[in-house]
């Protein structure tokens, strides 16, 4: 979980960016690292595998503000896509504050965005994480290919979300990108919770910050 720098009056933030090998989770953290100012990021370091690279950099955003008096510093991580890997794959989520699962939206990719997205619920638990309670986000990255999935199925496969306990927020919730559609809504008499998706196409940067800017404020949201 966060940690705070009283030195530097920094809280650092990790973020994970988890799924199916080859999914676009390299190519995310590639184009903001190009995109961010050099003065407010580290050096990318970077862990190669047989068929991909892990990666890891972090950066002191300039417009979010700060929380009480603490500048917010993002450290972002990805994990290896072969589930031969899991072992790394579990190691990086120790001490996560909030999650992007980017999914390929390859139609012949579902079954490996579907395990690769019960390996992460599987691994948050060995942590003893709720991913239900913490700040997470998908993102359908790859739209612009011809055999990309429509988004309900990918939803109905990825994001079919859970129930709502909590009698608190048994209530409507807009979808703030998108109108007529909602985070949590009674379907049938059960209250249904899902994350915020973003669709994506990472080599051109397309939904690459908006699904960047939406898991950090979630994760500020539980720094406020």
């Amino acid at each position: 979980m966060s940690l705070i720098n009283y030195a530097s009056r920094e809280i650092n933030c990790k973020l994970v960016y988890y799924g199916p090998g080859l999914g676009g989770k390299t190519t995310n953290l590639e184009y903001v690292y190009e995109k961010v100012a050099p003065a407010s990021k580290g050096k990318m370091i970077s862990l190669a595998t047989e068929t991909e690279r892990t990666l890891f950099f972090d950066f002191l955003p300039v417009d979010l503000g700060t929380i009480r008096g603490f500048k917010t510093r993002f450290h972002l991580y990805t994990v290896p896509g072969q589930v031969y890997y899991n072992a790394s794959r579990k190691l990086i989520l120790k001490g996560v504050d909030g999650v992007v699962f980017v999914a390929d939206s390859q139609i012949e990719r579902m079954e490996a965005n579907i395990e690769a997205m019960q390996n992460l619920y599987d691994n948050m638990a060995q942590h003893g994480y709720d991913l239900t309670k913490l700040p997470f986000v998908i993102q359908y990255n790859k739209r612009d290919l011809p055999n990309a999935a429509p988004i309900a199925e990918l939803q109905e496969s990825l994001n079919p979300g859970w129930p709502v306990e909590d009698a608190t927020k048994q209530r409507p919730v807009a979808d703030p990108d998108r109108p007529g559609e909602f985070l949590i809504e009674d379907l049938d008499g059960t209250w249904i919770e899902r994350v915020p998706y973003y669709e994506g196409v990472a080599v051109r940067g397309d939904g690459v910050f908006d699904t960047l800017r939406s898991i950090s404020k979630l994760v500020l949201k539980t720094l406020g």
